[in-house]
């Protein structure tokens, strides 16, 4: 879903203006939907989708591209964090537009729509004038408003008859998290997964309908295939462009957040029960400070893009709950253990317990490798309670 325009801004400019003065003959348009594989980068995890104009009289064959942004910004990881994307539309040749998936070796499918030459005509005028400098950009939100659902609005705007789009989901059906769930798990994203399900709230655990599913472009796919304006279908026929390369699959890192997680919780478990007289206290404590300092880190970032994204994406995230900032005030309390501190080590331990306790239950769906860390703070938040003067 990714495509920089460091260079590509003066192409469209160009194409803008070409375009302008160009007679496009509207019935010997072919306007097809390109939707292509996802690929091993993060950002290519769940694909991309473009729209392909071909003029089959004049040989002109554009690709419009709702998926361009310009990561050369100075504030762009920061923008990134705050939720607040640019993104915009961009124009480039379709063989500029192949050379990417052709070289990462990723298919690209095209279905061609079964328009009018009025609609054609009138999808056509609707992309060129989306080109304009004044209309490029839009604010990107990851399940709401990106390339996929802009392709697929623009789409069905510019049809003279409503489309409707059959169901094309399970019974029940899926969550946000479990659709990206299924992609991260396809591509061995297990870390970032993992940063996902840590930083993302509880409203990514709604069922989707299917029009919502469709900001991924793979269920776009479906659905246009069974998408019909009246009883006609929208999509005229489907060809594959670009056949996937054979391949081995994703590489799996063999260290996952729960295999690591899960060892070190092993370590620190029985370390804490067999140790006995003060020859484990000094380590442990050292673990304990930088421990609990790192998980108390981790809340302030839960925190942070909580209150500091402009979406909603991020809100009502149940991680704050054991991933609590104020264990950084905390640990500077450790080895003097004053005697308020016992009831704040056992409220930490009771909310790990409970949140174990009813882990299928609760309302937003956790990683498996929380699992081990809450374990952790649980016995070592139990172990520095029981040490701590009344």
């Amino acid at each position: 879903m990714k495509t920089t325009y460091r260079i590509m801004l003066l192409a469209v400019a160009l194409f803008i203006q070409s375009a302008a003065h160009a007679q496009w003959d509207s019935c010997a348009l072919r306007i097809s939907l390109l939707t292509c594989s996802p690929g091993t980068e993060l950002y290519s995890t769940f694909g991309h989708t473009a729209i392909r104009v071909t003029d089959t009289v004049n040989g002109r064959d554009v690709v419009f591209n709702y998926g361009t942004f310009d990561d050369s910004d100075p504030y762009f990881y920061l923008k990134f964090t705050r939720g607040i994307m640019v993104y915009a539309l961009s124009a480039e040749s379709f063989d500029d537009f192949m050379q990417e998936y052709i070289s990462e070796k990723r298919s690209v499918v095209q279905q061609v729509l079964a328009l009018s030459c009025t609609e054609k005509g009138k999808l056509l005028a609707a992309l060129q004038d989306n080109l304009k400098e004044e209309h490029r950009f839009y604010n990107y939100h990851f399940y709401a408003d990106n390339c996929t659902t802009r392709a697929r609005d623009i789409i069905r705007r510019h049809t003279s008859r409503p489309v409707v789009f059959n169901n094309i989901l399970p019974s029940p059906a899926p969550s946000y998290r479990q659709i990206i769930h299924t992609y991260l798990d396809q591509g061995g994203q297990d870390w970032s997964r993992f940063g996902i399900d840590l930083l993302l709230g509880s409203h990514l655990d709604e069922r989707v309908t299917t029009e919502e599913a469709m900001f991924l472009p793979d269920m776009l796919l479906k659905g246009l295939d069974s998408a019909r304006q009246g009883t006609d279908p929208l999509v005229a026929y489907s060809s594959v462009v670009l056949a996937p390369a054979r391949a081995d699959g994703a590489a799996k890192n063999p260290l996952t957040p729960l295999l690591v997680f899960s060892l070190l919780a092993l370590i620190i478990v029985v370390v804490s029960v067999v140790s006995i007289g003060k020859h484990m206290e000094k380590p442990l404590l050292i673990f304990d400070r930088v421990f609990f300092a790192l998980v108390g880190l981790l809340g302030l970032l839960i925190l942070f893009v909580w209150l500091g994204r402009v979406d909603s994406v991020c809100r009502n995230n149940l991680n704050l709950a054991w991933a609590l900032p104020t264990h950084l005030f905390a640990v500077f309390f450790l080895g003097r253990r004053p005697g308020w501190l016992k009831g704040y080590w056992l409220f930490s331990a009771i909310v790990c317990g409970i949140l174990l306790a009813c882990w299928a239950w609760l309302p937003q769906g956790l990683n498996p490798a929380f699992m081990p860390l809450l374990i952790i703070i649980l016995v070592r938040s139990i172990f520095i309670s029981t040490k701590t003067r009344h």
